[in-house]
């Protein structure tokens, strides 16, 4: 069948559209993204403002009529931090819900580390072992570890790289000082949360998902998306270091000349390479692997269980 995953981030409204049934590889079939930069259009309270509401209604209605196009059956719609954390995101859902139909679940953080954590496990499979998971979104960091399907710990921070870049990093380049401080609070949100993974043993296998991860892997010289999934990409702590004073310094229009940086998230790169710089350092991690699969993934993984379950 044609399933749809509607996945509405801090940076992007992404609408997925695989051919998929239980016990087989969901194959992409079709891709449709709108930088909605929902974490940009915030108020200072946190709260979704009407422009952005409005355009939100509008993304996620042209979504919606994508997917019919395409003949997608099962529309799979959720949202992350950005209506997660809204005072007003009760509100927001349910006007989306009245003018589109579309019934937006908001997914907890536990639930976006933990799925993530599958589509990672489903990729590699059993033969990676224990398995570590880290993913930087717009508003959260997710970290989750174990050894089967469902991980021993997961923990989702309230450091997404699109949060942090709008709340402390001003100018462009951004203030050399500003850097500083941000790397003190995250280093101090992140080390709260070693205990929770370092009780559980040493990982076999250190896997990445995110487009924060994708770039800085990118620019450290990973091979580009034209060589295909397949391809091991490989980030390590040591480039990562070499990397972020470099990234701190350019301007957003010299990210973005960078290999595999889009123009939308260079001016998010550098709060992005602090929290990952921070997490491999705390963490006690080398390096690690980009899974392309992730949280839409894992959503759709998780539905076509339940269909084999009811089957």
């Amino acid at each position: 069948m044609r399933l749809g995953v509607l996945d509405v981030g801090s940076n992007t409204v992404h609408l997925l559209v695989v051919d998929a049934h239980p016990g087989a590889r969901p194959l992409p079939a079709y891709s449709h993204k709108t930088e909605l930069r929902l974490a940009e259009l915030l108020e200072p309270d946190g709260r979704l403002g009407a422009p952005g509401t409005e355009r939100l209604v509008e993304t996620v209605a042209e979504a919606l009529e994508i997917a019919e196009d395409k003949g997608v059956e099962d529309l799979l719609p959720f949202a992350t931090s950005a209506l997660r954390d809204a005072p007003n995101g009760e509100d927001v859902l349910a006007r989306v819900r009245r003018e589109t139909a579309v019934d937006l679940q908001v997914l907890s953080g536990a639930e976006e580390a933990r799925l993530t954590f599958l589509a990672v496990r489903r990729w590699f499979g059993w033969s990676s072992g224990r398995l570590l998971v880290l993913d930087i979104g717009g508003g959260s960091l997710e970290v989750a570890a174990g050894i089967d399907e469902d991980p021993d710990a997961a923990v989702s921070l309230p450091l997404g790289a699109g949060r942090l870049t709008r709340t402390w990093l001003h100018g462009d380049p951004p203030d050399s000082d500003d850097v500083r401080l941000l790397r003190k609070h995250v280093r101090a949100e992140i080390a709260r949360t070693v205990v929770d993974f370092s009780r559980l043993g040493r990982p076999d296998h250190v896997v990445a998902t995110s487009k924060t991860f994708k770039q800085l892997a990118r620019i450290a010289g990973a091979p580009g998306t034209s060589q295909g999934p397949y391809v091991e990409r490989v980030l390590t702590r040591t480039a990562l270091a070499e990397w972020l004073p470099r990234l701190a310094a350019m301007t957003t229009e010299e990210r973005a000349a960078l290999p595999g940086v889009s123009e939308g998230r260079a001016s998010q790169l550098v709060a992005g390479a602090v929290v990952a710089d921070a997490a491999l350092d705390l963490l006690d991690l080398p390096e690690l692997e980009i899974c392309p699969w992730a949280l839409r993934e894992g959503i759709i993984l998780r539905r076509l269980d339940w269909m084999a379950g009811h089957a």
